[in-house]
């Protein structure tokens, strides 16, 4: 239950085993369906995910009632909506598993327990962070001088289970394109 998440600790840290273990303790696994909502709109985020299998989706809907997708956890990555987990807000986004999935659920109590004790976890988390907010800037500001085929291509080349795994329509949305836009640039790969 635990092989993937421990792989995630070791890889990013030198940390032993004994806290690897103590670490994985605070985490409780939970399955989902297929579209399961973890979090609506409004709630308060009290959970962080690591994604044993499946993928996780966090979007927002417009007034006009279109999904605007802004990330996507695969398998081996953490996902949540961080704004509403750190400053304890509504969020004004949804989390939800796009496919059946196994998930590692901890608290924020504990998992902010864990950064406070364990100086590796803590590590662990910066990292966490300052890679979301570099993939975020290099997704909106690399994307504002690209062409659609030019962010298929990013995409295919930076997050390729993006393609692959979500629909058309979920993908579209992440890329800011339309469905079909996107199933025309990806006829022309």
């Amino acid at each position: 239950m635990y092989k993937n998440l421990k792989n995630y600790l070791q890889k990013r840290n030198l940390i032993d085993n004994n806290k690897i273990n103590l670490i994985c303790s605070y985490f409780k696994l939970k399955t989902t369906s297929r579209k399961e909502f973890l979090l609506n709109y409004n709630d308060v985020c009290k959970n962080y995910y690591f994604v044993n299998k499946g993928c996780l989706r966090l979007f927002t809907i417009n007034k006009e009632g279109l999904e605007n997708s802004r990330y996507f956890a695969f398998e081996g990555n953490f996902g949540t909506a961080l704004p509403s987990f750190i400053d304890q807000k509504p969020a004004l986004e949804y989390l939800q598993t796009i496919e059946k999935s196994e998930l590692l659920v901890i608290t924020r109590q504990d998992f902010y327990y864990l950064v406070n004790t364990i100086p590796e976890f803590s590590a662990i988390y910066r990292e966490i962070l300052e890679l979301g907010f570099i993939n975020a800037q290099q997704r909106i500001y690399g994307f504002q001088g690209l062409d659609a085929l030019e962010k298929v291509s990013w995409t295919i080349k930076n997050n390729p289970k993006l393609l692959l795994r979500v629909s058309n329509k979920m993908a579209a949305s992440y890329l800011g394109m339309s469905p079909s836009t996107l199933s025309r640039m990806k006829s022309k790969l």
